[in-house]
Formats: structure tokens, sequence, C-alpha cells
């Protein structure tokens, strides 16, 4: 199998980015959505720490065994991203590194206070925006972004 390229890898994730928009996005949707989370994690015995947020307030959390308090700070990190660029956060890292760019250095950001890995999705609602973020962290950074993704897609699936 060929190498991926930066670039392909970002045209994937900005499509993922078009892709997952919703017509609603309640505080009920993000409880549903955190359930079937946790239960797939829990299903692929993943330690993963799982967070969704609406606004400024967490509305799910769970820390599944194995997951650790840095796992916390890591998904904290990454949704700063998320609310700050309004897109995920490997997306984030994936444009610096297409730009020949390190995040940690070119940003003028703190990297140790908001972190371009991958992990966490914007929740975004037509005609609206960017509404809050949904993410995990316990994994390395493609497999915490490509697990959020493909909980996405069968949660819009199953609505």
């Amino acid at each position: 199998m060929a190498k991926q390229t930066t670039e392909s890898r970002l045209a994937a994730i900005e499509a993922e980015e078009r892709e997952l928009w919703f017509a609603s996005f309640t505080r009920d949707d993000a409880w549903r959505l955190g359930v079937q989370m946790r239960e797939a994690a829990v299903a692929q015995q993943l330690p993963l720490v799982i967070g969704i947020a609406i606004g400024a307030q967490r509305v799910f959390h769970a820390a599944l065994p194995g997951a650790s308090p840095d796992n916390d700070a890591w998904l904290e990190r990454k949704a700063r991203s998320v609310v700050h660029f309004e897109r995920s956060s490997l997306g984030v890292g994936e444009l610096f590194r297409s730009q020949g760019r390190l995040y940690e250095a070119d940003a003028r950001l703190d990297p140790t206070v908001i972190a371009a890995n991958g992990g966490v999705f914007p929740i975004q609602i037509d005609g609206v925006g960017v509404v809050g973020t949904v993410g995990v962290s316990g994994l390395p950074q493609v497999d915490d972004h490509n697990f959020v993704v493909d909980q996405l897609r069968k949660f819009r699936a199953a609505s």
C-alpha cells in the first residue's frame, strides 16, 4: 500500500469535516452519542477518556480502564484547538504539516494549552457552525480521530 501524503490526509480530513454536520444537536443527543462511544470503546477494550461539550460546558465524560488523568488533560488541550480553529484537532495539525510548518513552533499558541493532535471533532450545526466538541484521548492520534469519526457516522446513521 502506498504511503499517504500529508496533502491526501488533509483532503480526507477536510471531507470528513464537510460531511459530519447535524441539523440540530441537543444535550440529549450528546448523552446518546457519549453512551454509544463508551459502549464501543468498552467492547473494543480501548483505554479512552471520552468527552463531549456544548459551548463551554462538558455534558458527557467517561474514563475507561487504562485511561489516566493525562488523557483528560490531552482531551482538554485538543478540544481547545477545535474551538479556536473551528475544525478537527487532527485537521489543525495536518494543515500546519501541509504548509511545511510545525504547529508547536509556528502557531503562536501555547501547545501546553492548545494541542493540534488528533482525537477531537467539532459538533457542527447546519446554518450555525461549531457549537461544541466531541473527542477521545488514549490511543495514537490518528486512531483517536478515526474512532470519533466512525462513531459520529454511526450516530448520524442511526438518527
